[in-house]
């Protein structure tokens, strides 16, 4: 890490915070530090969620990264009929959460499920959750109001496959209690181009409060 002894570097948990100590010793084996300074407790962060269908991997990495330094806290990758990509490498994108997340400066550090069908996501989502369908052919709802009276529970945003769930997978996603449409533009978009515009927008609309 380019650092030597007498330096100074920031250690943090997701429970307590974060501190600055300095680098007292260093071996093959181990670093020792000492604590001088407690400069920042965890903070109450928005309990944002992400349910999408894996892609490609160069578009599945800048998805994650940037998802996770706008303050996603869990990463749920889904199968649907039209799935291309039907697997992913789970310790791989845990690396790329870990550094993402040290690189924004986050206390926390997102969670990522495993694989998982569409069906078992929806029947163990749960019911004091929101969930956010970002589809083009959906009836608009007033999303602002919901996000800024939103005060429990997690806010899953759900991005669909490339060639966009089967007609069946629609009726069971719209048939959730807790539903709310997100259309992002007129245009077809990316799936990765989707779940950063959708985090941005829940983001800012749940930081009005």
């Amino acid at each position: 890490m380019r650092l030597k002894l007498g330096d100074t570097i920031s250690l943090y948990n997701s429970v307590n915070g974060e501190w600055v100590a300095k680098i007292i010793s260093h071996n093959k084996e181990n670093t020792e530090f000492k604590v001088e300074k407690y400069i920042k407790g965890k903070k109450l962060e928005n309990d944002i969620w992400l349910a999408f269908s894996p892609i490609k991997k160069n578009s599945l990495d800048m998805m994650i990264q940037k998802t996770t330094e706008l303050g996603v806290q869990k990463f749920i990758p889904i199968l649907s009929e039209r799935t291309i990509v039907r697997a992913i490498n789970t310790v791989r994108l845990k690396k790329i959460i870990v550094e993402a997340s040290e690189q924004s400066n986050r206390i926390s550090v997102p969670k990522i499920e495993n694989l998982q069908p569409l069906k078992i996501f929806l029947d163990k989502f749960p019911n004091n959750g929101s969930l956010i369908f970002c589809d083009i052919n959906c009836d608009k709802s007033d999303l602002k109001n919901v996000l800024i009276k939103k005060n429990q529970g997690p806010i899953c945003i759900l991005i669909g496959p490339e060639g966009d769930f089967s007609q069946k997978e629609r009726q069971l996603i719209i048939e959730k209690k807790e539903i709310f449409s997100l259309s992002l533009a007129n245009n077809i978009l990316r799936a990765e181009t989707a779940a950063i515009a959708s985090v941005t927008i829940v983001n800012y609309h749940l930081n009005l409060n």
